[in-house]
Formats: C-alpha cells, sequence, structure tokens
C-alpha cells in the first residue's frame, strides 16, 4: 500500500520515465507525420490546451495583478535573455579547448539562446503552488520578444545568419497562448460557482500534456539514425548541463529570495522555473533558420531533440560532402512562405 501510495504522488515523475521508455521502444508512433501528427496534436492543440486550463482555473484578479508587476518580469526576462546566453558563452569559450564535440557546443549555446518555455514553466509553477499568473504572463511576453532577440543573440554569439518566419510565429503564438487564455477566462466566468464547488484537477491535466510533449520531443530524437556523437562528449556535456541548470536555479533563489528582494515564496517558484528553462514546446528551434555553410542555397533549421525540462543540449548534425544538411538537428525548411521571413 505505500508502495501504491507512494506511486500515486510521485506518478509526473514516473509518467517522465514511461514516456521516454515508450518514444524508446517506438519512436515512428510520435514523429512529424506519425500516428500522432504532434505537428498539430503538440504545437498547436496541446498548447492551446494549457493556457485554456490556466484561463479557466485563475482568478481575472490574478491575472490583471501579475500584469503590473514589472519587476519580477524585468528580472526574468533580463536574465534569461541576456544574462543566461552570455555567461554560456564565456563557459564555453573554456571548453573550446577541450575535445568535446563543437556541434555539442553550439548547440548548448544555441539553447541558451532561447526565450522562457511557453508551457513548461506555466505546468511547474502551478505544480508546486507558485505565481502561476505571472508564469503565464513571462512565458507568453519572452516567446514574443524571442521572435526578434533570440535571431540577434545566435548571430552575435555565433556568427549565424538567421531567417525568422514573424507573422508565422506570431500568429502561432497569439493563437495557441493569448486566444485560448481569454477563452478560458470567459467561460470561467459562466462557471465560477461550479468551477469552485468541484474543483477540477487542472494541475494533472496540465502536467499530463507536458507528458505527451516529452513523449514526442523524445520520439523525433529517437527516430533519427544520423546522430554522429561520440559518448565522451555526450556524458561529459550532459554532466555539465545538469550543473549549469542547478547552478542557475540556485542563483535566481537566492537572488529572489533576499530581504530586499520584494517577491513573495510564489513569485521566486515563477522565477526559478522561467528563467532557467528554455522555450522548446512552440517548436521554437524549428523556427529558427540557420544557414549550413557550406550549402548556401539550402535552409536547415536546427531541432532540439531533448526537452527544455532537462535542459539538456542538441545533438549534433553531420553532413555529407555535397553539404546537405541530414543530421539529428537539421530539417529542410519547407511550407514557409518568403514574406513572412525576416532576415538578420
Amino acid at each position: 500500500m505505500r508502495l501504491l501510495e507512494r506511486m500515486r504522488k510521485e506518478w509526473f515523475m514516473i509518467g517522465i520515465v514511461l514516456a521516454i521508455a515508450g518514444a524508446k521502444l517506438e519512436p515512428s508512433i510520435g514523429v512529424n507525420g506519425g500516428p500522432l501528427k504532434p505537428e498539430i496534436t503538440v504545437s498547436y492543440i496541446a498548447v492551446a490546451t494549457i493556457f485554456f486550463n490556466s484561463g479557466l482555473s485563475l482568478k481575472t484578479e490574478e491575472l490583471t495583478s501579475a500584469l503590473v508587476h514589472i519587476k519580477l518580469h524585468l528580472f526574468i526576462q533580463i536574465f534569461t535573455l541576456a544574462f543566461f546566453p552570455a555567461t554560456i558563452w564565456l563557459f564555453l569559450q573554456l571548453l573550446s579547448i577541450t575535445p568535446i564535440n563543437e556541434w555539442l557546443l553550439k548547440g548548448l549555446q544555441t539553447v541558451g539562446c532561447m526565450p522562457p518555455p511557453v508551457s513548461s514553466a506555466v505546468i511547474l509553477t502551478k505544480a508546486v503552488g507558485g505565481n502561476e499568473a505571472a508564469a503565464i504572463f513571462n512565458s507568453a511576453f519572452g516567446s514574443f520578444l524571442g521572435i526578434v532577440i533570440t535571431p540577434l543573440l545566435l548571430l552575435l554569439f555565433l556568427g549565424s545568419s538567421s531567417s525568422v518566419p514573424f507573422t508565422s510565429i506570431f500568429s502561432q503564438l497569439f493563437m495557441t497562448v493569448v486566444v485560448p487564455l481569454i477563452i478560458g477566462q470567459i467561460v470561467r466566468r459562466y462557471i465560477k460557482d461550479w468551477l469552485e464547488r468541484k474543483k477540477p484537477p487542472f494541475g494533472a491535466v496540465s502536467s499530463s500534456v507536458l507528458l505527451m510533449i516529452i513523449y514526442t520531443t523524445f520520439c523525433d530524437t529517437f527516430s533519427n539514425p544520423n546522430i554522429d556523437l561520440d559518448t565522451f562528449s555526450l556524458i561529459l556535456i550532459l554532466f555539465m548541463i545538469f550543473s549549469i541548470q542547478l547552478s542557475f536555479m540556485l542563483l535566481t533563489f537566492l537572488f529572489s529570495t533576499r530581504n530586499n528582494s520584494g517577491f513573495t515564496p510564489a513569485d521566486t517558484v515563477a522565477i526559478i522555473f522561467c528563467s532557467t528553462h528554455k522555450s522548446l514546446t512552440l517548436d521554437f528551434l524549428s523556427s529558427l533558420f540557420i544557414r549550413n555553410s557550406n550549402a548556401e542555397d539550402r535552409v536547415c533549421r536546427p531541432r532540439a531533440p531533448l526537452p527544455n525540462i532537462c535542459a539538456l543540449a542538441h545533438i549534433p548534425p553531420s553532413s555529407d560532402p555535397s553539404g546537405k544538411c541530414v543530421g539529428a538537428n537539421n530539417k529542410v525548411l519547407d511550407g514557409v512562405k518568403a514574406e513572412d521571413t525576416v532576415q538578420l
């Protein structure tokens, strides 16, 4: 009985393990174009469900008060879009003289330049009783900022020329984040008494959606056979990533819990998850098109193979002699109109 009770409490962690194991056993189910159609069910439906769920569960006054918490917003955005990538760049200058795979280091820098996560930070903040409204605002606002700032950071730190389909990303963020949140708030006005009486398991619903996101992400990783990576580099980079992640989480905790910080414990939770995790759920990495230096007429997009909940870096791409992008992180861009892109 104790074991069952423990498993019931830790169902989310068990779910993560099962999701990864399931993706390893049969990755074809959750890949793009597969039976689950993650390019639709995850990129749109799953994210929209999370924010509709949040709009339904949050009081309007909580969202309103979160909007005017300027100090918290500045802390999160400056940390994640300035301090985080700059610190990673300095750290990688030291690692550049080591035998670690060059593409892993570039992948780590790329992840460091990403904006706050769209969904996972909201789910994790809610799960531990943090300031969910602040997490929602900073996830959405940071994602909109990232459309412009992330390509500039990649250009600054990696020298990579990138084109961003501004219109399509903006519309996707608006339709999957802002609109569901507003609809959730409208619906809440009509069923408020029922919600307070029944207390639906909003947290469990959001966590279940996150498990689906994790599953499809790992399916995409395990389905690609073209991973050119030595064991030493992988083990070392994983150790460094977990060390960096824990260090940043500790740093944000110390800064936000000072006596004169002005942040509540709930604010601290939102700060920790929004500042130190990076965007993945809207395929933001897939929306940054980095040109291959050996094939200027081919446009490739780096794909983060592992979820930001673990803050893991890119698997490095490999290239054939013709310079075509065939690595695990690269997929040829299609379906994006030239007039929708912003060249940087």
